[in-house]
């Protein structure tokens, strides 16, 4: 099995953007679109240069054909992505809404979808451990107890074993059936390399207060990022010579100001973006400004997935002074054009 710089394994559905904004209920039309936590991140590194390779289950059916073919036209690998006769592909449709506004609706069709049946003994093991990272998040492991099972294998330890990433991405609505949903997440992100957590999430699914007090509860992995929202994100690197403590050195990095389109698919953007940074070997501030310019791109785009800007242009940003850096403000189409740059280095 060919190696890649980053392998995604996890569900994805597809998913349904309404035509205009107002309740479910009243929304007339839908247009058809893509989502999936690791096959944002998968999709996002292809876009950004980077071989990429899905690795998961789809029913037969149209839906699913659909999955494997968008997902393929990002550049990605989708050669050990399987599928089930006899469960469907996964389907969601949500509002025009910010999830952050009371009147956000989303309404899933995934329970005994295809992929939540994923488990050691039907997905292509080899494939998934034939990168130089291996990305995974929560959402897979709540599906079913076969996909707490896989992840559990995925993230043994074992020789010559991938980066592991980790996204925590703790969503309650999906443990309602499994009380120890939040031990479970505390324990495959101890068993990782690199974890993305928000400081948001770790309060309400560890009761943890404060970036030190969640790397202090996960002594295991080498970098830990703590998300901060729009604020930014600190990275706590214990791979670093000469660290302050065991929690390891902590750098931060403000976001940039961003005209917001939409929150979906941000997190997911930041976490492709920093491992782009770590695939590139860059330093930790350029990893975490790297993300947060590819966050940025999903943010100014209306739906889960949004190309991120080209390298020259992204990295042109990451070298900004500090200055440059706080002045910058993103608007929709920045992507495609220098602009930013321009704004930035405006007095």
């Amino acid at each position: 099995m060919e190696v890649v710089d980053v392998v995604a394994l996890g569900e994805s559905m597809v998913t349904f953007l309404p035509g205009r904004p107002g309740r479910l209920a009243d929304v007339p039309s839908f247009d058809r679109a893509i989502g999936g936590a690791e096959s944002n991140v998968a999709c996002v590194l292809a876009a950004a240069g980077h071989t990429a390779r899905w690795v998961s289950r789809v029913g037969a059916d149209g839906f699913g054909q659909h999955l494997v073919e968008g997902i393929a036209g990002y550049g990605v690998d989708t050669s050990a992505v399987r599928t089930d006769a006899t469960r469907p592909t996964g389907i969601y449709f949500r509002t025009a809404a910010d999830r952050a506004t009371d009147t956000h609706e989303v309404a899933y069709y995934r329970t005994g979808s295809a992929a939540s049946a994923m488990g050691v003994g039907n997905v292509d093991l080899a494939a998934a451990l034939a990168g130089r990272v291996l990305h995974l998040s929560g959402i897979t492991a709540a599906l079913s107890g076969e996909c707490r099972e896989l992840m559990h294998e995925l993230t043994a330890p074992r020789p010559g074993r991938p980066l592991v990433s980790f996204d925590v991405n703790h969503r309650p609505a999906l443990w309602r059936d499994t009380p120890d949903g939040p031990g479970v997440l505390l324990e495959l992100a101890r068993r990782s390399d690199i974890v993305f957590v928000g400081d948001d999430e770790a309060r309400d699914a560890w009761g943890l207060h404060g970036g030190r007090s969640i790397v202090a509860a996960l002594p295991e992995p080498a970098v830990v990022v703590v998300k901060q929202g729009k604020g930014g994100a600190t990275a706590f690197d214990r791979t670093t010579d000469g660290m302050e403590d065991a929690d390891g050195t902590a750098t931060f990095v403000r976001a940039p100001n961003v005209d917001v389109v939409a929150h979906v698919g941000a997190g997911d953007a930041f976490a492709a973006g920093f491992l782009s940074g770590t695939l590139r070997r860059l330093p930790l501030r350029d990893r975490l400004r790297l993300g947060h310019l590819f966050a940025a791109a999903a943010l100014t785009t209306p739906g889960d997935l949004a190309a991120p800007p080209a390298r020259d242009h992204a990295d042109r940003l990451t070298a900004l002074d500090d200055t440059a850096w706080g002045r910058l403000r993103l608007a929709p189409g920045w992507t495609q054009a220098a602009r930013a740059t321009q704004e930035a280095n405006t007095p």
